[in-house]
């Protein structure tokens, strides 16, 4: 047997990330696992130096050939087992040095293959294999997930560059020189750099199946679906034992949306390298597609296993709990990915999210805060935190709201991210409807028309907010009646379900029913919402009860209750407006807030008599004077 030529440096360690797990390590998608193994160099002739490129391609000792092509199999252990008689016969055997640190490697036996590429370079300080060999190593370590190995990420990626690039001036017409450095590159996130180290590997040897792999997976990445598919199979009709090529390709039909096809690549490499994380990520989403979501939260909480510190797991978990409807369950999953990866701030912004559609604010106050401190001006943060304050003072006196330090901080934060995006409609609508808490109406008619359904989600809210309950309603149903999906349909039910849009939440549910959406999803949904109903409904008969014995805090509470649950509940805000005007000894902030109840109270009763709403308009304005006068007299005392 004869080694190709170009591929002297064959150790197929430097199949980088082998995709094999020991111990916790786990393997990266898409990063070549058990590639072509191009064959040893044979130990060195007398006189001649082992990284000498005519001895490096010359013929493979008859001894060597049975153990390389165990390696080549992906029988890694068997090999390993080979290579070890072969070193007893002959000590010096360097060929089989590196043949058993590479067997070593691909177990994720680490130590024990370092050791064999240090003994490699004490004796022949020039091996290009014996560095390819040790970078391997180093990039297996990182795979693993323990704590002081992920700390010391870049200082080990330094190490391992610094060897491949050894490796490659060692051996330049070594392809898997170039593949080992073009890892190092790819886990550095140099993807252009990697990409070119890759492509010169294939081109010195074109049957290099982990290069191709390599190749696959930079494509997939860049969304070149077609080049991706045409690299993994070439790698795969090269070695059908490359378990990161057929992961590669189950990913790219999955995207194609050959569903069962994808199913068929992902089972083919799971079955190559079971504890394989991304594997079991990827097989998670196919299930998902298919709507098998048992079998697609089996599959992402083995990945959270072999990966703890991974974060789409969980992320993907949540997503399946929150299509069901089980916001608990959903939140639950994404703690258990915090504690893991605290640093990662989808993780945080989902926590917040459904914190908010829990209708926990001071939660998701916390959570938003907490996100702008690791990411100041983090638009979709400063958007909840605003939502946030304001059901927080739906549910709270509004004068507290307004004289709490997240109120302050909500306005400036708010401030500086338009500063930052000053063409971004929806910021200037979250600080107009925390504006409205103050009591002041905005003026959104200034305001351009919205133009997306995200404009439009955030131009209603910010419109209810102002007492515009016709032009928020209008909004919404303008949303539900263009979504043909029934996922995309519920997300806006759940939207309108959390901004108290009873009306257009329960339309969306049915309409996602009607989708053939899942029923207990949309059932689930128009269930909460008469749940919802009656809950404010007894709220207000409670307050009302209250209200006649003259025991305005309890009543304004209550009242406070009803409104959160059902802001669209006419009678409620009259109570609640006249329980602040009558209470004992109101403050400023209490008569504006009455005020503005009793201008909801008229938006909504649209079936008003003229003369009543005459009256009301006039007594209102008299009260809006008794505020102000309220307010010179607090200024005053202070």
């Amino acid at each position: 047997m004869k080694v190709r030529k170009g591929t002297q440096a064959a150790i197929a360690a430097t199949g980088l990330l082998l995709g094999c797990q020991v111990h916790g390590l786990a393997q990266v998608p898409g990063v070549p696992s058990t590639g072509s193994y191009p064959g040893y160099a044979p130990a060195p002739l007398p006189g001649a130096s082992s990284s000498d490129p005519t001895v490096l391609s010359g013929r493979v000792k008859h001894d060597i050939m049975p153990a390389e092509k165990l390696l080549s199999q992906g029988k890694y252990a068997d090999a390993e087992g080979m290579f070890r008689e072969l070193i007893v016969n002959n000590p010096a055997d360097m060929a089989a040095t590196i043949g058993l640190g590479t067997a070593l490697a691909k177990q994720f036996k680490l130590d024990g293959a370092d050791e064999l590429f240090d003994r490699v370079l004490a004796s022949d300080p020039n091996n290009a294999l014996a560095y390819a060999g040790k970078a391997t190593v180093i990039l297996n370590r990182l795979q693993s997930s323990s704590g002081t190995i992920r700390a010391n990420k870049e200082s080990m990626l330094q190490q391992a560059e610094e060897y491949s690039k050894r490796a490659v001036q060692l051996a330049p017409a070594s392809g898997e020189a170039h593949f080992s450095l073009g890892q190092v590159y790819k886990e550095q996130g140099r993807v252009v750099d990697a990409g070119s180290e890759f492509r010169t590997a294939v081109s010195l040897d074109p049957n290099h199946s982990a290069a191709l792999a390599a190749l696959g997976q930079i494509k997939l990445d860049q969304g070149s679906l077609a080049e991706a598919q045409e690299n993994f199979k070439r790698s795969i009709a090269i070695n059908s034992g490359n378990s990161s090529a057929h992961f590669g390709l189950g990913a790219t039909l999955l995207k194609l949306g050959q569903t069962d096809d994808a199913l068929n690549e992902l089972n083919t490499s799971l079955a190559q390298f079971p504890n394989s994380w991304p594997t079991r990520m990827m097989l998670g989403q196919a299930y998902a597609a298919q709507g098998n979501t048992a079998g697609a939260l089996k599959e992402f909480q083995l990945s959270t296993l072999i990966k703890p510190e991974n974060a789409e797991p969980y992320l993907r978990m949540a997503d399946i709990r929150e299509e069901r409807g089980d916001l608990e369950l959903a939140l639950a999953d994404l703690r258990s990915g915090l504690t893991q990866a605290p640093y990662n701030l989808d993780l945080r912004q989902r926590i917040a999210d459904i914190n908010l559609r829990l209708e926990k604010p001071d939660e998701a106050i916390k959570a938003y805060t907490t996100i702008l401190s690791m990411s100041p001006n983090n638009a979709a943060a400063v958007k909840g935190l605003s939502q946030a304050l304001f059901l927080k003072a739906q549910k709270a006196a509004v004068g507290a709201m307004l004289a709490s330090n997240d109120y302050d901080t909500a306005i400036k934060t708010l401030d500086q991210a338009i500063k930052l995006s000053p063409d971004d409609m929806e910021l200037y609508l979250a600080k107009a409807k925390l504006m409205s808490l103050s009591g002041s109406k905005p003026d959104l008619s200034s305001m351009a028309e919205p133009k997306t359904d995200g404009e439009r989600i955030a131009y209603a809210e910010a419109s209810m907010a102002s007492g515009d309950f016709q032009k928020a309603s209008d909004l919404v149903k303008q949303v539900i009646a263009d979504l043909q999906d029934a996922k995309q349909t519920y997300a806006v039910a759940d939207i309108a379900l959390m901004i108290k849009d009873l009306d257009n939440a329960e339309a969306a549910y049915k309409k996602g029913l009607a989708l053939s959406g899942l029923p207990e999803r949309g059932n689930r949904g128009i269930s909460q919402i008469a749940t919802i109903r009656q809950q404010a409904l007894a709220d207000s008969k409670v307050a009302d009860e209250l209200a006649k014995k003259n025991q305005w805090d309890g009543a304004i509470n209550r009242y406070h209750q009803a409104i959160a649950n059902n802001p669209r509940l006419a009678d409620a805000r009259l109570g609640l407006a006249r329980a602040l005007e009558k209470s004992k000894d109101p403050k400023s902030s209490m008569l504006y807030e009455a005020v503005q109840q009793y201008d909801y109270y008229l938006a909504l009763r649209t079936d008003m008599p003229s003369k009543e709403r005459e009256k009301m308009v006039k007594d209102n304005a008299r009260l809006k004077d008794k505020a102000a006068k309220q307010k010179e007299k607090e200024a005053k005392k202070r």
